[in-house]
């Protein structure tokens, strides 16, 4: 394998923004030199010139559907690692809501092993909590755990038998792991497909109150603090949720959380012209709650940007709107969107490096990345901010094409990716 060098770097990390030359050998980072101070002589030397581009830790995905098992059809685990390494991403979590589920060791090892195979990103598979997903009996998680996996999880569905979930958080604790919560009172929430408000009465949709999920992360923060296990709220979308959160760390709990583009970047009013692409779960709120979480992640209560990018099939959301499923690709939208935000102002790159990289990597336990520094492993992402393109069939690298930004001009992306040392990637 070649070393490489990174030239003319702008590196970006959690906490500081530098210039530099890194050098790249095997798989790690073995230096970070000031610029043009080593001789570019060296032999098997790969030089890269990253003049006017940011140069980031790898982005960790902490929500990532990638329907193998059973609905390869949609994505499967080759075609999804191709679209997070055109979106920059090294690393990704696969939730276990496949067929069959993740609910044993033999799953959990078969994707895990197969990315390794390919070598493109490292998936780290989610274990479910219970057994079919049915919200009942405990799966094995200490076989799951060494079989690949590092966290649980039954996103689609919510553990709605509070005792339940108290074993559940006291058995993963014994694994210092944690449970991925999707929140969502199911009787709350009813046949709705949309947020309940202003939209959803004037285009006659059934509506999801904020609180069909901020009631289950309160009751699964207060499961938290019962059992001094931690859990983690998936997609979080109401200012209600966020305010539980930011009470729950201030209350010493363990609780961590994440959001995803669409959910600080969109509000339910693109529902009007019923739109499949627009129905997510939970579902886009008002513009209230983007304000919120947008508070919420410089202040560090939502501790990271995850995609839960969720292929479908074009016919599966060429339906109506109640009938259609929920949620959209997002593996190479993650970078444009919250360039979105950066360029408003709103947010910084060192925060995006905190919330996309460095976080996530604390939080699964694999502090080996999500910082560009020396003896970490050598996943980079080099991104051009001020590229412009449109998001379309020959960018897309998705099986999939669900998404309100598809055929749409973007602005950013990553345009060079390393993993473990090797370019997967580049435009």
């Amino acid at each position: 394998m070649k070393n490489i060098l990174l030239t003319n770097c702008k590196i970006v990390n959690h906490n500081s923004t530098t210039e530099g030359d890194i050098l790249i050998a095997g798989d790690k980072i073995k230096d970070i030199l000031p610029i043009g101070s080593l001789s570019p002589s060296i032999e098997d030397l790969e030089i890269i010139d990253c003049s006017n581009l940011l140069v980031l830790p790898g982005l960790i995905d902490m929500h990532v559907h990638m329907r193998e098992p059973g609905h390869e059809y949609k994505e499967d685990l080759r075609s999804a690692a191709e679209a997070a390494v055109a979106g920059g991403v090294t690393s990704a979590l696969c939730m276990a809501n496949t067929s069959p589920c993740v609910d044993n060791s033999f799953i959990a090892s078969y994707i895990h092993n197969k990315s390794l195979a390919d070598g493109l990103i490292d998936i780290f598979p989610y274990g479910t909590v219970t057994k079919g997903m049915k919200g009942d009996e405990l799966t094995e998680m200490g076989d799951i755990l060494n079989a690949g996996s590092v966290g649980f999880s039954e996103d689609g569905y919510t553990i709605m038998n509070a005792e339940v979930m108290r074993r559940a958080l006291e058995y993963v604790k014994y694994f210092n792991s944690f449970i991925a919560v999707h929140a969502i009172d199911v009787n709350l929430q009813g046949t709705g497909s949309m947020n309940e408000g202003e939209t959803s009465t004037m285009n006659g949709l059934k509506g999801i109150p904020s609180e069909s999920e901020s009631v289950i992360v309160a009751r699964d923060i207060q499961l938290a603090r019962l059992t001094g296990s931690r859990v983690h709220i998936c997609h979080i979308s109401a200012k209600e949720s966020v305010e539980l959160v930011r009470f729950g760390k201030e209350q010493g709990i363990m609780v961590t959380a994440e959001v995803t583009p669409h959910h600080f970047s969109l509000t339910d009013k693109m529902c009007m012209d019923y739109n499949t692409n627009y129905k997510m779960s939970p579902p886009l709120r008002e513009q209230k709650d983007i304000d919120s979480i947008i508070e919420a992640l410089n202040d560090g209560t939502i501790d990271c940007i995850a995609t839960d990018h969720a292929p479908h099939q074009a016919d599966e959301k060429f339906v109506e709107f109640a009938s259609a499923p929920v949620g959209i690709i997002g593996l190479q939208t993650m970078i444009p969107l919250t360039i979105k935000l950066i360029d408003e102002g709103k947010f910084t790159w060192e925060s995006f490096a905190r919330t996309a990289s460095y976080n996530p990597a604390n939080i699964i336990g694999k502090t080996d990345r999500g910082e560009i520094a020396r003896g970490k492993k050598a996943d980079i992402t080099i991104i051009d901010p001020n590229d412009k393109y449109v998001f379309n069939e020959s960018v897309n690298k998705s099986k999939s094409v669900n998404s309100p930004y598809f055929n749409k001009e973007l602005k950013g992306r990553a345009v060079k990716t390393i993993k473990n040392g090797k370019i997967v990637f580049e435009v």
